[in-house]
């Protein structure tokens, strides 16, 4: 078990840095675009809970207006006028997480793992969703994959309500699930499944 851990830091460590390098032209344009779509920083930063309830700051390009969390939900529904033009490509082709390489070459995150969640959700897990917090907090996971088109099963009348209430809970069975059994092997069947259900999911946007 030791031994699968540093070696997926490893993978982790060098995939992270490659991928780095090779996006970072298209990380260049996006930044330019999120700079000229709307006012404010190009990145979003914001704290989440980590392996072993460490608070870090998860990277994102920045998708919404600046303090987005001060004039509207928590989350976000699918007509959330806070979303700027470039954010809902960004959020559809899941290309705002690309920061998120450097939370993964920081040793912060890994490619695969239980999406970190904010303090508030955390605090409220039960002593068998605690588990989560034994892994790697990851870029995708089975709630990834299950949830790509998240707005759909939110009630945009009642969005936070809709999320705590129908969402979360499923979420954590699904990163408690992940937390009781990984391997490599695993991680690369959630990995390419991600991949795969992402370009799905523009090509069906398009139609």
């Amino acid at each position: 078990m030791k031994f699968q851990l540093v070696l997926k830091r490893i993978l982790d460590f060098i995939f992270a840095l490659l991928g780095l390098i090779l996006l970072s032209p298209l990380l260049i344009v996006i930044r330019l675009l999120v700079k000229l779509d709307s006012k404010g920083p190009v990145f979003y930063k914001g704290e989440r809970v980590g392996k072993f309830g460490k608070i870090f700051k998860i990277y994102k390009f920045r998708t919404m207006v600046p303090n987005a969390e001060k004039i509207g939900t928590i989350h976000a529904s699918r007509n959330d006028p806070r979303i700027t033009k470039i954010g809902k490509f960004l959020r559809r082709s899941k290309l705002d997480e690309l920061p998120q390489l450097i939370n993964v070459l920081n040793g912060e995150m890994s490619f695969v793992g239980p999406r970190p969640q904010v303090k508030y959700y955390v605090d409220l897990y039960t002593e068998e969703e605690k588990i989560i917090l034994n892994v790697s907090p990851g870029m995708t996971d089975y709630a990834s994959i299950y949830y790509i088109n998240q707005e759909d099963f939110i009630d945009e009348e009642n969005v936070d309500k809709s999320y705590r209430e129908k969402i979360e809970p499923q979420k954590n069975k699904l990163r408690v699930k992940y937390a009781k059994n990984n391997s490599l092997f695993i991680d690369a069947g959630i990995f390419f499944q991600t991949i795969f259900t992402i370009i799905k999911k523009i090509i069906l946007k398009k139609k």
